[in-house]
């Protein structure tokens, strides 16, 4: 019997897809984008925050309706009951970066198959993440495919790895995953920037990204600076950037002194724990040290940025 799936988080799709079962996929989360045929398919959630707005209101919606003690997220039953999923793939690592376990289980309580599976993804590392594709795998009957794609991603890891570690230096990097306020990049994140061959300075490897003040910032003094917020994009980025530019010691910072301040499509690349973390150590490997890797995701995941914003969308 074929497998009828409906992923509510967008690496599960791209893990779907990278072990060849992407014709069985037949519903998304809002935020699944990747490959792009997956945008065609019936939408199954919804946040309930504005997504429109701007970093600190973000993150004050969402402390908002979690205080109510709503999900942040909603799960369409109605959507879920027409499609009647024989596998449902989520995530139980965070309430704010995607639809939570708990809400899919409220979501799919009353739907009519009996031989529904649940497989809940909770990745903080990249052995998590290979971890949780050997998960997917096994749920859908694909063990050998898992262990197959899970060599491939081991193997291009290892090589990016390995070119890294040629440099003569290591510089200091400061990875934000969120501007306002301030986050360090954690989970994966740190291990990427080890790999690449970057002293990594915020953010601890395996935990979840974490508030940071201004002052930590400052004292980290970072000769890199890579911004990677959560669930936004090169020009989305580059608008909300006059929350660190319009600072008054920005300019003291050594990576704006050597204009090495970096904006990165966080949103496809690093926000996601799925396959394509192997092109996110590849776009860090280009940023650190460019004499050893050519720039192939320049403009397209990447930007070089004098630390100055592209232009002030939104008022302070």
């Amino acid at each position: 019997m074929q497998p009828r799936i409906v992923s509510l988080i967008p690496s599960a799709t791209e893990i779907i897809h990278a072990l060849g079962f992407g014709a069985y996929q037949l519903g998304r989360s809002h935020e699944c984008d990747f490959p792009e045929s997956v945008l065609s398919l019936p939408v199954c959630t919804a946040p309930r925050f504005a997504p429109s707005g701007n970093s600190r209101e973000i993150d004050q919606d969402i402390r908002d309706t979690l205080r109510d003690a709503l999900s942040v997220y909603e799960v369409f039953h109605p959507v879920l009951e027409q499609l009647q999923p024989s596998h449902i793939v989520t995530q139980s690592q965070c309430e704010v970066c995607a639809v939570h376990l708990k809400d899919v289980e409220a979501a799919v309580g009353g739907l009519v198959s009996s031989d529904l599976q649940l497989v809940s993804l909770e990745a903080h590392s990249w052995t998590d993440v290979l971890g949780d594709i050997a998960r997917v795998a096994e749920a859908l009957e694909l063990e050998s495919k898992g262990r197959e794609l899970i060599t491939q991603l081991e193997q291009r890891m290892e090589g990016i790895t390995d070119r890294a570690c040629a440099a003569q230096e290591r510089p200091r990097v400061a990875c934000l995953e969120w501007l306002e306020p301030l986050m360090g990049a954690g989970n994966w994140v740190p291990e990427l920037v080890q790999r690449a061959g970057g002293e990594n300075l915020l953010g601890e490897a395996g935990e979840h990204s974490g508030c940071i003040t201004w002052e930590r910032l400052l004292e980290s003094d970072p000769e890199i600076l890579v911004l990677m917020p959560c669930g936004l994009d090169m020009k989305r980025t580059r608008d909300e950037m006059y929350g660190l530019t319009d600072r008054a010691q920005w300019k003291s910072l050594k990576a704006v002194q050597n204009g090495r301040v970096y904006l990165t499509d966080g949103n496809h690349y690093f926000n996601r724990p799925g396959p394509r973390l192997v092109e996110a150590l590849e776009i860090l490997g280009e940023i650190i040290h460019p004499n050893l890797f050519p720039p192939s995701f320049k403009e397209r995941a990447w930007q070089e940025t004098g630390g100055v914003p592209h232009q002030r969308k939104w008022d302070t």
